[in-house]
């Protein structure tokens, strides 16, 4: 019985260790408030990494099936709170664009780029402009 709560104990450990090392890695550097709205009009914030290019803002969707992804490809208005100053968006979707901006966010980002790809791949990541409105 020792040895099964020793187990236990100890997947539980690495499991805690493993989230709290993807919320460091998250959370590290320049981090954004991305405000987003359903079908039924309520917002949702979401922290995302954020990178400049081209003179435009842009955001990195990891797969479609984000929520703040699916929320925004039915409703492009959104706001992005920067630098303690929120503004008004259209995002636009531009998946063509993925290895210029994933090598930007690894630049940026860093460890913590690398850290978190290598959970979730960048394969179907796809950026996102920020179009000011």
């Amino acid at each position: 019985m020792r040895i099964a709560i020793g187990i236990v104990g100890v997947v539980l450990g690495l499991a805690l260790l493993w989230y709290v090392s993807q919320l460091v890695a998250a959370e590290s550097g320049e981090v954004v408030v991305l405000t987003t709205h359903d079908a039924a009009g309520e917002s949702h914030d979401t922290r995302l990494w954020i990178v400049d290019h081209e003179g435009y803002q842009w955001l990195r969707a990891g797969s479609e099936m984000a929520g703040w992804f699916t929320r925004l490809k039915n409703d492009p208005t959104i706001e992005v709170e920067r630098n303690a100053s929120s503004k008004a968006y259209t995002a636009i979707p531009r998946a063509s664009l993925a290895p210029v901006i994933n090598e930007l966010m690894l630049e940026k980002y860093g460890w913590a780029d690398r850290y978190i790809g290598f959970y979730f791949p960048r394969d179907d990541s796809i950026p996102v402009r920020l179009e000011p409105r």
